[in-house]
Order: structure tokens, then C-alpha cells, then sequence
């Protein structure tokens, strides 16, 4: 059974290279990449051979902690495809000792495995620095692998089984955003510590705690022996060979309980009342910014665009905080990338639903009524967003004075990219992720081209918004009128740039709506 279960396994990974060119490149890409930072890996922990061990302990036992707590993560919150689901063998009568190994095994197969081994053999040598130090070293290598994998499968498997409801997937997906908006602040904090005095007593004491715990302890074990501390060594080992015996026993758990226990269904909501389109006017226009408000207020794919929107410019600010950049210049940061992304959050709208667009083109829908319709929402919405994050960030700037500038490289910013969207979403559609599926899973069918288009939606909307951005500039380095200047043009040039978007969009949606309902069902 181990034998086919491997066999299976290889054939899987032997027919990702039977697709499309740009997948094929795509996946190449993928691995070249994780074998090159796998060998840096290496090479950094082979470096550290060289350093005194007080030094290299702290690092190397935080980095594999965190290592650790992705493979444990990161299938929980972003959904990973497992292709060796145990519930699908429910029908071949396999014992569940032999499956459960057997898939263990075949976990083995991957680009994961030898990333972990190859990084794993780097701390092997760090640690060389004593006898008792090489052998917790070598037991740790296996033991470090073999619990990376079993934390992806059992994250893997609990996610598929636990969270079978889009809400819960939901929920954890956003509580992942959450986590990481956390993670942000942390990182700041560590960035802002005086390294140079009292940086590796941080380190220190971040280490000892998670030495002692399933993350870090088969990593802390080897580092202690080179150091001298060898019953601590020796424990920290047991704390490594526990996590990894309760780890297996949690995986052949539920792979008995998967075997037996049917996915639940879905229950289906049940609404009394016709919510917006109680709002709207009855015209095809009202009718799509009605379902378009729907989606925002009950689309999973939406609330993530949505909670994400808010943390992407504390995200983008963490770099010019390390290097100092004057807190209250950032102040005046996030108002254009929340437009921004405002903006290109509807530049695949199209796609998002589905095949539920042919029902636009079977009903010979205009595609000028398209796309005002689904610019309506975000229009709205994002308007006082920004009017509000706009009179927030220039109190904390410290002057009233440059609001009229803010408010117009916001604006405008919106405007153009909802005119570029409208245009985008109906030229260039792409596979998006499917009605019901996690938001932060990405379809199969997506390649380098959907890249491609995001990329170019920033570039064009920053350089159509360029003269709004010069006269808000001017507007802080100068005095005189250019703030007001910066609101103007802002307000002229998006608005025109919105309305052109809309006219053309329609105009393209209309010749190439065949087109469109193929590329939004191709995944």
C-alpha cells in the first residue's frame, strides 16, 4: 500500500507539468525559488558554524520556531488543495494504521521535504561542536522534518474536515488577516529596539520562552549542547520527540475519523425580505449596483478585500518606520493606497461572478448599465471612506491645511482606478475564485498573466493620477494655492477619467461578451 501511495504521489507531481505553458513556468518558478532559498538557508546556518553560540542560538531557534508554526498555519488559514484527501480512500476498505502511514510517507514526496532537509542538515552543522551536540543534531534532523510534515497534514486534513462551512473557512481566513496585522505590529517593534544596546537580551528572551515549547524545542536542543547545557538538551530533545509521537497521533486520529464522518453540507440561508434591491431604481443599472451592494455586504471574496484594504498600508509603511522616515509624513501615507486599492478591488469584478454573467448577456444588458452598475457600490462606499481617512490622517499630520490636498489625490485616485477597473474587468477578465470558495484560495487556472494585469492596473492608475500627485507635492513643500489646485484637478481629472472608463468599458463589454462568460467559467 505504502508502495502505490508513493507511486500515486509521484504521478501527481509528474502531471503539474502537463498544463498550460504558463503554468508550467509558473510551477518551474515556484521551485527554483524555494530551492534557492533553501540553499541560502543552508549556507546561513553553515556560516553561523563560525559564530560563538550565544549568538547563534537565538536567531536560528526563532527562525525554525517560526518555520514550524507556517506549516502549522498556513494550510488553516489559506486553504491548501489536498490532493491526498483520506476520505478519498473511504471506499478501498485500507486499515487506518496502514493509510495513515502510508500517506505520511508519501508526504515525504515534494519540494517541501527537501527544503526542510536540506535546511535541517544546515543546523547539523552550526551545532558541530561537540559529540552530544552533532548527535542531537542528526536526531533532531529527521525529527524537525517529519514534524513540519505532519503539522501541514494535520492542518491540512482539520481544515478540510473542521472547516467545512464557508463561514468558518471565513472566519479563520480573516482571523489569519487579523493575526497578521499583529504579526506587523510586532515586527515594528522589533524594528524600533536599540539593537546596538539591548537587542540580543530581546532575542534572548524571546528564545528561551519558545526553546521550551513543540515549536522550537528540536531546534533549541542541538544549540544548548554546543553550548554546554546538556540537560536542558536533553529535555528540550524529549519536548522535539513528544510533539512529534502526539502529531502523529493526532494525524492517524483523523485519518480514522475521516474515513468514517461524510462532508456536512451546506445549510442553505433563507431570506424573507429583497434587502437593497428594495433601494435601488428598477433599471438594469440599479438592479447590478443592488446585487453589487449584496456581494459587498454577504460575499466572503468581498469582506476580504475589504478587511485587507485597511492593513495593506500599515503593511507598505513598515519599511520607510525602520529606516525613520517621520511618523507624522506617514500620517499622510495611507489615504492613497487605501484608494488605491479601493479602486482595483473591482478590476476582475466581472469574473467574480461567475456563470451568473450570462444572464447579463442572454438578457442583451447594456454594458455601459454593467458597469455603472458595479462601480455604484464601491464608488459610494469608498467616498466616505476617504473623505474620513482624509480628515484623520491630516489632524495627525499636524495641519488642516493640507487636507484640500489629501482629499484630492484620494479622490482622484478612486475615481481613475474605478474608470481603469470598469475597462480592466471587461478587457482583460481572468479566473477568479469560484462563489463559495475560500476567498483566500487561488483557482487553478490563474497564471502569470492575472499578475501581469494587477501589475499594470497600479502602474497606469499612478501614472494617470500623476499631476494631482506633483500639485500635492507642491502643496507641502510650497506655500500658496497648490492644495487646492491638487483638489481640483483631482476632483476634474478622476471624475473624467471614471466616465471614460464607464463609456469605454460598456462599449467593450458589449463587443466582446462571448469573450467575457469564457474567460469568468474557465475555472
Amino acid at each position: 500500500m505504502v508502495e502505490q501511495l508513493l507511486r500515486l504521489k509521484l504521478r501527481l507531481l509528474g502531471n503539474s507539468f502537463r498544463r498550460s505553458p504558463w503554468q508550467i513556468v509558473a510551477i518551474s518558478f515556484g521551485l527554483l525559488s524555494g530551492l534557492a532559498i533553501s540553499f541560502f538557508v543552508f549556507a546561513t546556518l553553515v556560516g553561523l558554524r563560525l559564530v560563538a553560540v550565544s549568538i547563534a542560538e537565538p536567531p536560528v531557534v526563532l527562525f525554525g520556531a517560526l518555520v514550524v508554526l507556517g506549516f502549522l498555519v498556513v494550510p488553516l488559514v489559506f486553504g491548501v488543495d489536498d490532493v491526498l484527501d483520506p476520505r478519498k480512500f473511504s471506499l478501498y476498505g485500507i486499515p487506518t494504521d496502514e493509510l495513515a502511514k502510508g500517506l505520511a510517507i508519501a508526504a515525504l514526496i515534494g519540494i517541501s521535504p527537501v527544503v526542510m532537509t536540506l535546511i535541517s542538515l544546515g543546523q547539523v552543522v552550526t551545532w558541530a561542536r561537540n559529540p552530544l551536540a552533532v548527535l542531537l543534531g542528526v536526531i533532531s534532523l529527521p525529527v524537525i522534518v517529519v514534524t513540519c510534515l505532519l503539522c501541514a497534514r494535520v492542518s491540512t486534513s482539520a481544515a478540510a474536515f473542521v472547516l467545512s462551512s464557508r463561514k468558518s473557512r471565513d472566519g479563520v481566513g480573516i482571523l489569519g488577516v487579523v493575526v497578521l496585522v499583529i504579526v506587523a505590529v510586532g515586527i515594528v517593534a522589533l524594528f524600533r529596539t536599540n539593537w546596538q544596546q539591548n537587542g540580543l537580551n530581546v532575542l534572548d528572551g524571546i528564545s528561551s520562552f519558545v526553546s521550551w515549547t513543540p515549536l522550537g524545542a528540536a531546534w533549541a536542543g542541538p544549540a544548548d549542547a554546543a553550548g554546554g547545557n546538556f540537560g536542558p538538551a536533553l529535555l528540550e530533545e524529549l519536548i522535539a520527540l513528544a510533539t512529534a509521537g502526539a502529531l502523529w497521533l493526532a494525524w492517524r486520529y483523523l485519518v480514522k475519523v475521516m474515513l468514517v464522518t461524510q462532508p456536512r453540507m451546506a445549510e442553505a440561508r433563507k431570506y424573507r425580505e429583497l434587502g437593497m434591491f428594495r433601494v435601488t431604481p428598477s433599471s438594469p443599472t440599479g438592479v447590478i449596483a443592488g446585487r453589487t451592494f449584496t456581494y459587498w455586504v454577504r460575499d466572503a471574496r468581498y469582506h476580504a478585500s475589504l478587511i485587507v484594504i485597511p492593513v495593506i498600508p500599515f503593511m507598505l509603511m513598515l519599511p520607510f518606520l525602520v529606516i525613520g522616515i517621520p511618523t507624522h509624513f506617514l500620517a499622510l501615507f495611507p489615504v492613497p493606497v487605501m484608494a488605491m486599492f479601493l479602486g482595483w478591488s473591482v478590476h476582475n469584478d466581472t469574473a467574480y461572478d461567475h456563470t451568473a454573467i450570462w444572464l447579463h448577456i442572454a438578457s442583451g444588458t447594456r454594458g455601459r448599465a454593467d458597469r455603472l452598475g458595479r462601480v455604484i457600490p464601491p464608488l459610494l462606499v469608498g467616498t466616505v471612506v476617504i473623505v474620513v481617512a482624509s480628515v484623520i490622517c491630516a489632524s495627525l499630520y499636524g495641519s488642516g491645511r493640507i487636507l484640500p490636498a489629501l482629499l484630492g489625490v484620494g479622490l482622484g485616485v478612486l475615481f481613475t482606478g474605478l474608470g481603469l477597473s470598469s475597462v480592466g474587468s471587461a478587457l482583460f477578465p481572468y479566473p477568479a475564485v469560484r462563489p463559495g470558495d475560500s476567498p483566500f484560495a487561488a483557482p487553478q487556472a490563474v497564471g502569470s498573466a492575472s499578475a501581469l494585469i494587477q501589475s499594470l492596473s497600479f502602474v497606469v492608475t499612478f501614472i494617470l493620477v500623476s499631476p494631482t500627485l506633483i500639485l500635492a507635492v507642491l502643496a507641502l513643500l510650497e506655500p500658496g494655492g497648490w492644495n487646492w489646485g491638487a483638489l481640483i484637478v483631482g476632483l476634474g481629472l478622476g471624475a473624467l477619467l471614471l466616465w471614460a472608463g464607464i463609456a469605454g468599458g460598456g462599449a467593450i463589454f458589449d463587443r466582446r461578451a462571448p469573450e467575457i462568460l469564457g474567460a469568468s467559467v474557465r475555472n
